[in-house]
């Protein structure tokens, strides 16, 4: 699973619980894009959540 290689955030776990209160698991995904991103040595391709993308803590390349 891709995790942020800004913030670091990635998969989450827990349950699911229906109606009648069965619980079985589940797993929230974060939004993570692959996007190539300006760097010291240059473009580097990394991948990013959306909300480090739309904080402006990376520039795209």
């Amino acid at each position: 699973m891709a995790k942020c290689s800004v913030c670091g955030k990635g998969a989450h776990f827990g349950k699911a619980v229906s109606h009648s209160h069965r619980k079985s698991n589940k797993m929230w995904k974060s939004n993570v894009k692959s996007v190539k991103v300006k760097t010291e040595g240059g473009a580097k391709k990394m991948y990013v959540c959306t909300s480090c993308l739309r904080s402006g803590k990376v520039e795209r390349a």
